[in-house]
């Protein structure tokens, strides 16, 4: 008998079941009919698990998480293999999933009658349908007994309720994440890690809501994946605005910031430069500072210069050399300097002769107005 890992349930339930291997041959990814704490479902099968890995999912599972469901099922259980799911069984679980949103439509008109602050999420048939689990949420406790009462009279079987968390909820509705791609918890993310602000400023990323936030309202659970690769990173290099002093000097070299995709460190030398340096040869560049000595702070500086001529070269044109060209740029600057120069002498000599016109034209008019006025003054002198 070998040991299996199987998926079941819209919660994503986990079973270890014991099969026979010999009698079943190839059944990696197929459905079965098991046997659980709830009733008769239908099972995904998704590997054989060593004593190992059993262990490891054992006391994975039965840690302690704030999130876990308030019910009497837990998240690992051990589940009875019945058989590998036939046509009549997988039209069956199809009948039940298209059942279940009518069903869901009518419970919630029946809950709006009783006026519970709860918000029911989800519904769920066993195989046979002799127990209908619903699902909600609630930041409260909630008396919901005449609640259950209508909707057994309703429906006619066994109802279960079971409150859950909105992280529960996400994995129940599914959806898609920020990323483009279906969200974690529905479908491989089995346990729910706890997950601070602090992760977030140590990975240095905006403190947006929206953009560090999941459909559920909480953080996203990704945050956790590369937490301790940050962990260790962070535990080599200081915080930002570090100042590091150097022996017997008053020079203080300021860490401002840390650059994570590139790896480097960008420390602010004394004399205002700002010098990116490999977080590889940062505890290099701290001994060396604290004992006194000088680090070259113009490497950084001298691979950008280098880079420039290269950047002029392709501007060039084809098959010529840069004296060449900067020949040409010096001839061309003397030609238009020439030009500039005759045309600048023909414009102002055009414009003197047509401003003395229009000078001599404005002085004759002058005259002429003020020997009319002249000679107006003069009559009424001699009236």
């Amino acid at each position: 008998m070998s040991v299996y890992l199987t998926i079941f349930s819209k919660l994503r339930y986990l079973g270890l079941v014991e099969i026979n291997k010999e009698e079943n041959l190839n059944i990696n990814n197929k459905l079965a009919l098991l046997n659980t704490m709830r009733g008769q479902e239908l099972g995904l099968i998704c590997g054989e698990l060593e004593a190992e890995q059993q262990e490891r999912y054992r006391t994975f599972c039965l840690e302690d998480n704030a999130e876990q469901l308030k019910g009497p099922e837990p998240m690992l259980q051990s589940v009875e293999f019945v058989r590998l799911a036939g046509p009549e069984d997988i039209e069956a679980n199809y009948s039940c999933r298209q059942e279940e949103f009518e069903v869901l439509v009518r419970a919630r008109e029946i809950l709006t009658e009783h006026n519970l602050l709860m918000k029911l999420v989800d519904v769920e048939y066993v195989l046979d349908k002799k127990k209908l689990f619903f699902y909600f949420t609630s930041e409260q406790r909630v008396d919901f007994r005449a609640y259950v009462r209508d909707l057994a009279r309703e429906f006619k079987t066994r109802i279960e309720m079971r409150q859950i968390g909105v992280r529960d909820e996400a994995r129940a509705v599914k959806g898609v994440a920020s990323c483009g791609r279906p969200c974690c918890c529905s479908y491989w993310l089995h346990h729910f890690t706890p997950i601070g602000i602090k992760m977030v400023k140590e990975q240095k990323m905006a403190l947006n809501p929206t953009k560090i936030s999941g459909i559920c309202g909480r953080l996203m659970c990704c945050l956790a994946y590369e937490q301790p690769n940050y962990e260790a990173l962070w535990d080599k290099l200081p915080p930002p605005m570090t100042k590091i002093k150097a022996l017997n000097s008053e020079d203080c070299y300021v860490v401002e910031s840390i650059n994570l995709g590139d790896e480097t460190v960008n420390v602010r030398f004394p004399s205002g430069r700002l010098v990116a340096i490999a977080i590889s040869e940062f505890e290099n560049f701290n001994a060396v500072i604290t004992s006194g000595e000088e680090w070259g702070e113009e490497e950084p500086v001298k691979k950008v210069k280098a880079a420039q001529p290269v950047l002029a070269e392709r501007k060039k044109p084809r098959g010529a050399s840069a004296a060449d060209s900067n020949n040409n740029k010096a001839d061309g600057n003397i030609k238009n300097k020439k030009f500039s120069k005759g045309k600048l002498k023909k414009d102002v000599n055009a414009g003197e002769a047509a401003g003395v016109k229009h000078n001599k034209f404005k002085r004759h008019s002058a005259k002429g107005k003020g020997s009319k006025n002249n000679n107006s003054n003069n009559n009424k002198r001699k009236v």
